[in-house]
């Protein structure tokens, strides 16, 4: 209701979505009154097939209006929505829809990126073999090529255009349920992170508005797909309450080439921009020429999300992108937060904006750093562990079907406060930095990944009966995965080995998450009680050897030298 009938009163013709399709340069435009209409009619298609207040729907889909219009049908009717991104795994998506009990998938025949086709209904096909608690597969068309439809597959547009275009909305309580998010956490299992209907809905508009600036009659474009929080917050949820355009962007930042965002840019007239470093930095590395041949003079907001960016990324977003005249807002946030924490504005009027620092709290935000004794660090110029003193509306409520981990996972490292799991600096004028995880999550090009999960995935193998996976600084990715495994004796093939790990880790969760490098080892570095210690690996890819602090409370402190000798040896390889 508040992001489609209160607009639909006073202005149903405002543009609500602009879809850039993948095919360049035909993008479809759809008002207030359509996307309720659409919305609606999609509700009611979900009633009839028994889909009550309360269930759970999974929405197994690329980047699209009819996307949008089913995370809001859900809304409507009372039912939850579990967004798993298009590029994960049957294996994933099953694991989704287990853990949350799903009762029916989303989803189209085939999704289009990059001049791409990708199988989504073969791979919902594949998930829901094993998950007796789905009774139904809604399939939309986003090609015009036939898939295989079975008993519980049912042709979603064929239904929605006999549907009654009006559906009352389900009357909500301000704490139900409005959606679960799936993220990484530092075990191998991802969590279901819970939102609720009115703080979520609440922190994401006031975020959007006031971080960038937005008037009525701008057009935001949030590059983020639905699968990440970024896309629930500030491409459905945020713009969508405030009454905004927002676009919809299906494509790669490198198709048809890599002036494509620079191209929609000028196209659409876009005066928000809001992407992630990682494609910043590929886009970088293929020069000016690309940006300068389109007209960007619509900008007047950029903005950095999903990784913390580094100076050189920041000063060509700035730079070249901007042409030094945009406000840049590198923003941090989370999946648990529901919406931007920190970032350079809202502020005082022309207040400064440093490179590369998220800056200034949110309004009722109150980080604080803590040290390792779990005392408050007070004063500037300081780093410890980024907490967050106070709630605020848009924070998780818990891990779905596990409080337990919910409570272990955030509040238990530093009683009275949400831990963010990142590290931060506070400077000495009292702004704050992220200078990344603390825990072993990596974050590839923005997705955030426990090597845990890696790690799972490849233990699989019945020649590998040990692995651990680390983070490395990666050029484009931000960071990239770094495997160590152990064979088992007299295993010949080690090369064939490391392609059927990395075709394992692309099944089992995702083509993003199979680790750049594979090295092979004797044997990894543990305490005595078995613990591996992935620090000292992190210090041996990223070529800080001669600073491995205490090795004393290693089984054999030898292993060093060993996994040492073995890295050079693969570098030395790789480089020839």
């Amino acid at each position: 209701v508040n992001c489609l009938d209160q607009h639909v009163e006073k202005s149903p013709n405002r543009v609500a979505l602009i879809w850039e399709r993948d095919e360049p340069g035909t993008a479809v435009h759809v008002t207030y009154r359509e996307l309720l209409d659409l919305t609606c009619r999609l509700a009611n298609t979900l009633k009839k097939y028994g889909i009550q207040k309360g269930d759970r729907v999974a929405i197994y889909m690329s980047v699209s209006p009819l996307s949008v219009a089913a995370m809001l049908a859900c809304a409507r009717i009372g039912a939850v929505h579990t967004v798993v991104f298009a590029g994960f795994s049957a294996e994933s998506l099953a694991g989704r829809i287990l853990d949350s009990g799903c009762k029916a998938v989303i989803t189209y025949n085939q999704g289009v990126r990059g001049g791409r086709t990708i199988e989504l209904k073969t791979t919902v096909d594949e998930a829901v073999k094993n998950c007796p608690s789905i009774k139904h597969v809604f399939v939309a068309q986003r090609t015009d090529n036939k898939v295989q439809m079975g008993d519980r597959d049912i042709p979603l547009e064929e239904e929605m255009t006999k549907a009654d275009s009006v559906c009352t909305p389900e009357s909500m309580d301000s704490e139900d349920m409005l959606f679960m998010l799936y993220t990484s956490g530092s075990t191998g299992k991802p969590k279901g992170i819970v939102h609720t209907q009115a703080g979520y809905l609440l922190y994401a508009a006031l975020t959007h508005k006031y971080v960038f600036d937005y008037q009525q009659g701008d057009v935001f474009g949030c590059v983020a797909d639905i699968g990440w929080i970024t896309g629930h917050s500030y491409v459905v949820y945020g713009p969508l309450c405030n009454g905004a355009t927002s676009v919809l962007f299906e494509s790669t930042p490198v198709y048809p080439d890599p002036g494509r965002y620079w191209e929609v840019v000028q196209r659409l007239k876009i005066n928000q921009f809001y992407g992630a470093p990682t494609a910043i930095r590929l886009l970088l590395n293929y020069g000016e020429e690309w940006v300068k041949k389109y007209d960007r003079s619509s900008l007047k907001v950029l903005g950095s999300v999903g990784e913390p960016i580094n100076k050189e990324a920041w000063q060509w977003f700035y730079q070249v992108v901007g042409e030094g005249r945009c406000t840049l807002v590198d923003t941090w946030w989370q999946t648990e937060t529901g919406g931007i924490c920190i970032a350079p504005r809202p502020s005082e009027e022309k207040a400064e904006i440093i490179p590369a620092m998220a800056m200034r709290p949110f309004f009722g935000i109150v980080p604080v750093l803590m040290d390792d004794n779990g005392e408050v660090i007070e004063g500037n110029d300081v780093s410890g562990a980024l907490c967050i003193a106070q709630p605020w509306p848009g924070m998780a409520r818990t891990i779905y079907g596990d409080h337990q981990r919910f409570i272990d996972a955030y509040f238990k490292a530093y009683p009275g406060y949400y831990f963010t799991g990142d590290g931060a600096y506070r400077s000495e004028k009292g702004y704050y930095q992220i200078t990344g995880r603390m825990d072993d999550i990596i974050n590839i090009s923005g997705h955030r990944l426990g090597t845990a999960e890696i790690e799972d995935a490849m233990a699989d193998h019945p020649e590998v009966p040990e692995t651990a996976v680390v983070g490395y600084p990666h050029r484009i990715k931000g960071e990239g995965a770094f495997a160590f495994i152990v064979l088992k004796e007299q295993t010949a093939h080690v090369d064939h080995i490391k392609e059927e790990l990395k075709t394992i880790v692309a099944s089992k969760i995702a083509k993003y998450a199979v680790p750049d490098h594979i090295l092979v080892v004797k044997r990894l570095p543990k305490t005595r009680s078995g613990k591996i210690i992935r620090r000292l690996l992190r210090k041996v890819v990223t070529e800080q050897s001669n600073n491995l602090g205490d090795v004393t409370t290693l089984d054999d402190p030898s292993v060093v030298k060993e996994i040492l000798d073995a890295y050079q040896k693969y570098k030395e390889k790789s480089s020839s």
